[in-house]
């Protein structure tokens, strides 16, 4: 079944566009992964998708609904949760305080309790912090509670941008270790990543994102293989 379907989209900032005729899609219950260097429009297409950048034509449809340039507010309620790129955390309240924060729609709050203790077994580690100051994490514990923060919104789909920029090895391998972990619980999930093996070990399917424009699509063994690929992102 098609969760979300991206059809022909194109969007501008101003003057400048910067996705043309973009299409993918996902189905229930998969990884999918949208690699591309810096200036492809993975960002962008992202906040297309979660309506904080609106778009000039094509078309959002999530669940048979067309979400296109609704509010962000209204998509979240949806179903889609969108973690930026840079976490965005509340950095003077504490990660207790942040993760409440995530469940503030009327069928997530109903859940809170439920969904707090489902993101702690997630995150130990968030348990032990539950009372410190979110600005006082380090930039792995802050990405686990943007995370944890985005899961208590209940979503059907969670978008990931950019989950393991500026972190450590081992602590990539920890996230994306509980990525993995998220989706065998039932979680759909697109990921946005430049960490193009990470993302091609954990993802049903790739698109190769240049310029705007979806220029290649596979599973990991098909472009793990695709000469393009390797050069350009493998650095093979």
């Amino acid at each position: 079944m098609r969760l979300l379907d991206v059809d022909n989209l194109n969007t501008s900032y101003k003057d400048l566009q910067v996705l043309f005729d973009l299409s993918f899609h996902i189905l229930k219950g998969e990884v999918v992964s949208i690699i591309g260097a810096n200036g492809a429009g993975k960002s962008t297409l992202v906040r297309s998708i979660s309506g904080i950048v609106k778009t000039r034509s094509g078309a959002v449809i999530f669940n048979g609904i067309d979400v296109t340039n609704r509010d962000p507010w209204h998509i979240v309620e949806l179903g889609i949760v969108q973690i930026p790129e840079g976490r965005k955390l509340f950095g003077n309240l504490t990660v207790l305080e942040n993760l409440e924060l995530g469940s503030y729609l009327k069928k997530p709050k109903v859940k809170r309790k439920e969904t707090i203790e489902f993101v702690f077994r997630f995150f130990p580690l968030l348990e032990e912090r539950k009372h410190q100051f979110a600005g006082t994490l380090s930039g792995g514990e802050q990405q686990m509670l943007a995370i944890g923060r985005g899961l208590m919104a209940l979503p059907e789909l969670l978008i990931l941008d950019e989950p393991s920029l500026g972190l450590a090895p081992r602590i990539v391998a920890e996230i994306f270790r509980t990525v993995k972990e998220m989706n065998d619980h039932g979680t759909t999930l697109l990921l946005i990543e430049q960490n193009v093996q990470k993302a091609l070990s954990l993802s049903s399917r790739c698109y190769v994102l240049e310029n705007g424009r979806i220029v290649l699509e596979g599973d990991q063994e098909s472009l793990l293989s695709n000469e393009h690929v390797v050069k350009a992102y493998l650095g093979l």
